[in-house]
């Protein structure tokens, strides 16, 4: 039964220090122009991924407009 105690209280210990950490750090923007040039490609990067992988991009059709979702 001690051994779940110790268990337990690692995990916790463990899961407070984590979210000091992430409390701590914050959502901080940039504060140099290289790291904001990185974080604006990054975001764009993104953009378009999302643009192009689509389901319309890649299969020609919507996903409910595919014989697996007909209904008899």
């Amino acid at each position: 039964m001690v051994e779940l105690g110790v268990v337990f209280g690692v995990m916790i210990a463990l899961a407070v220090f984590l979210i000091v950490k992430l409390l701590r750090r914050g959502n901080r923007a940039t504060e140099n122009a290289d790291g904001l040039l990185i974080e604006q490609d990054r975001r764009l990067r993104a953009h378009h991924d999302r643009v192009s992988y689509n389901a319309m991009s890649m299969h020609g059709t919507s996903p409910t407009q595919s014989d697996g979702y007909r209904r008899p």
